[in-house]
C-alpha cells in the first residue's frame, strides 16, 4: 500500500520544490507536476509531488492525519 501525503508548496526552483506540512519543510520533486505553482498542494509520494490536489481536500485529509496520529 502506498500513501501521499498532502503538501503546500513555499518555493520553486527549478524541478525541485520546499514544501510543508505539519510545520516541517522539505525538498520535494515537481518533475511529475509540472504546472505546481507557490501555494498549490500536492500529493507528495517517496520525495515528489504525485499530484496537484485542491486545498479543501489537502486540509481535510491533514486533518483527519492528525487526528489519527493523536488517537494512535
Amino acid at each position: 500500500m502506498c500513501i501521499g501525503i498532502p503538501v503546500k508548496i513555499k518555493k520553486i526552483n527549478g524541478l525541485t520544490a520546499i514544501a510543508s506540512a505539519g510545520g516541517a519543510e522539505r525538498i520535494i520533486g515537481i518533475d511529475l507536476t509540472p504546472d505546481v505553482k507557490v501555494g498549490d498542494y500536492v500529493l507528495l509520494h517517496a520525495g515528489f509531488a504525485i499530484e496537484k490536489i485542491d486545498e479543501a481536500d489537502a486540509k481535510e485529509t491533514l486533518r483527519l492525519l492528525e487526528e489519527m496520529y493523536k488517537d494512535g
